[in-house]
């Protein structure tokens, strides 16, 4: 599936919420100064306006049940829903030398992966599967998923996740050979709108040797193929 680098004409604000998927760039859109104020008083902020929300709301802050989900909610977002937007949390990939000579594709599928939806900050859940092919280097496997993960865990763009851990992989393995499937369960589909449970999205990048039609055939029917 080749993707476009920029989305352009973008819709004005009285449209956009009708539409589910608005993007700018396959970069998450961050402001230059977002990483300027530590987690400890983004917490503070988020709390004291997620309070307001839940004030605006009608909800009884006093009630034992609630007078703790402003600091849960805050701390939630900083440290871990949303904690792969800051650099620092980026996984180091580790490589070595490819020693067997192995020279077909590797295949990690069925990566488990949560993340929120950037128009309504509702959860996106499901599998990645991940192939590449080795130009002279191999990655330990456990940080295949723990480079899924850091995408995942940002306001997300199903799309753009997808082009993001491709990006990734090419650039940490310094190979073009990857492909990335995502297959995904939207709640802003399916607990909201048009109220959908049963329908999910699929994503795919392919570059280098996976956008021959063998290989790529090759790599599908092996994800397909139940475990």
């Amino acid at each position: 599936m080749k993707q476009k680098e920029t989305m352009s004409n973008t819709p004005s604000d009285d449209v956009i919420d009708d539409l589910d998927h608005v993007a700018t760039s396959f970069d998450t859109p961050l402001r230059a100064d977002a990483f300027e104020m530590d987690d400890e008083l983004k917490i503070e902020l988020i709390s004291k306006h997620f309070k307001e929300i839940m004030q605006v709301l009608g909800l009884d802050l006093n009630d034992d049940s609630l007078k703790g989900t402003p600091n849960r909610v805050a701390k939630m977002y900083v440290q871990e829903v949303f904690s792969g937007l800051n650099p620092k949390n980026k996984p180091h990939a580790r490589l070595f030398e490819n020693k067997f000579g192995y020279d077909q594709m590797l295949v990690e599928k069925e990566i488990t992966f949560y993340s929120h939806c950037e128009h309504h900050f509702v959860p996106i859940y499901g599998k990645a599967h991940v192939a590449y092919i080795s130009s002279g280097k191999v990655i330990g496997l456990s940080k295949i998923n723990r480079i899924v993960q850091y995408y995942a865990k940002r306001p997300q763009v199903q799309e753009r996740m997808t082009v993001q851990i491709a990006n990734e992989l090419r650039s940490v393995l310094k190979t073009e050979d990857v492909a990335v499937v995502i297959d995904a369960n939207h709640m802003c589909v399916s607990s909201r709108g048009v109220g959908d449970t049963n329908s999910k999205t699929g994503t795919a990048h392919f570059s280098g040797k996976f956008t021959n039609e063998d290989t790529k055939k090759e790599f599908l029917n092996y994800i397909n193929t139940p475990a």
